[in-house]
């Protein structure tokens, strides 16, 4: 009897370290990000970097800001084993001094959170616009260059804005060009006096898309009476326009199409030192209706991407190959990442995130 007990015991303590081992484990990049100088009213976006390093999906189940001044967007799908994501914190910067703001971050890793720290400065007049504004233009510098609007339906009028500073001490007046027909831009104010700070309000007309999926474009900022267009001011604009399932059937939903990968995401980093690298993933359909494939897109020139086969059908497999060229690598804006459009109403838009 009691060798039957001491037999158990072994075989639990023998199983445990697999049991602790195949869960999800939550790794960020950075705890604690100190952003430096804000500018007053200004509100500063800050994104933290997170990796699923266990073996199970992770799951963020709710983030609680230490106060009503940070606000918070995080996925609400689960992340892979391997696969990352990002955590975007905007503190609102509404009262001048220093500042230190935490997030508590539940996951199903552990039954504590993992704290993420947000620490800066709020001044009325910057001394050094690299932090908040690190997009160098000249005499003009901007929060970002990179604009994308993203899981846009049908319909809507979603609106961007990217932050500007004139840091001459002349009068500057911010106008873009090139804009497309489904962009539209203000401009508070319109006349930026020497050392203030203003708004590009870029907005999104979606019924003005000629297409589901990615549509990427770029526009310029004049940073003087006569500029031409050139990569120095350069904005790049992406718009991912959904595909609309609000008229399916319930039969229809029951038998659809189900997109599956065998990873969501890919790391080209031991490959560093080759210009060019392809890995390849599989596609499968595990629903009971062949699945189409709407749009393959990148964002990025540095990736380059093909599907073996557009139609899946039910229970089938097709190969999809991504490939990096690093010469490109410089002239991509856009974090690399592979999107597929497809008829799957539970999954119509798949990213595959690429670490290069």
């Amino acid at each position: 009897m009691y060798t039957h007990k001491i037999l158990a015991a072994i075989a639990a303590l023998a199983v445990a370290p697999a049991t602790t081992w195949a869960q999800p484990r939550i790794v960020v990049e950075t705890e604690v990000m100190n952003v430096g100088e804000v500018l007053y009213q200004q509100p500063r976006r800050v994104v933290f970097n997170i990796t699923n390093r266990g073996a199970d999906p992770l799951r963020i189940s709710r983030i609680h800001p230490s106060c009503g001044c940070t606000t918070v967007e995080w996925p609400r799908e689960d992340v892979a084993p391997g696969a990352s994501t990002q955590i975007v914190a905007t503190y609102d910067a509404q009262q001048l001094g220093s500042f230190q703001k935490e997030l508590e971050v539940y996951t199903n890793a552990a039954p504590e959170p993992v704290y993420l720290t947000l620490q800066g400065r709020v001044v009325d007049h910057a001394t050094d616009y690299t932090g908040t504004f690190p997009i160098d233009m000249g005499a003009v510098r901007l929060s970002t260059n990179v604009v994308e609007f993203d899981d846009v339906n049908r319909g809507d009028r979603p609106v961007a804005v990217v932050q500007v500073v004139n840091t001459s001490k002349g009068s500057y007046r911010p106008q873009l060009m090139h804009l497309p027909t489904y962009l539209s831009a203000t401009y508070e104010p319109e006349q930026l006096a020497g050392g203030r700070v203003g708004r590009i309000l870029l907005t999104l007309d979606s019924e003005k898309l000629k297409s589901y999926g990615l549509t990427q474009t770029s526009v310029y900022l004049a940073r003087h009476m006569g500029d031409k267009v050139s990569a120095a001011n350069e904005i790049s604009v992406s718009a991912l326009l959904l595909p609309d399932f609000s008229g399916m059937s319930i039969d229809d939903a029951h038998n659809a199409p189900q997109l599956t990968l065998s990873a969501d995401s890919l790391d080209f980093s031991p490959l560093a030192d080759k210009t060019k690298a392809t890995q390849t993933l599989l596609l499968t359909n595990a629903g009971r209706r062949p699945l189409n494939i709407r749009s393959v897109q990148v964002y990025g020139k540095v990736l380059g991407v093909s599907l073996s086969n557009r139609v899946v059908a039910p229970g089938a497999q097709v190969k999809l190959k991504v490939s990096v060229n690093r010469k490109f690598e410089k002239l991509s804006k856009s974090r690399p990442r592979v999107l597929l459009i497809s008829d799957d109403p539970q999954r119509p838009k798949t990213v595959i995130n690429v670490k290069l």
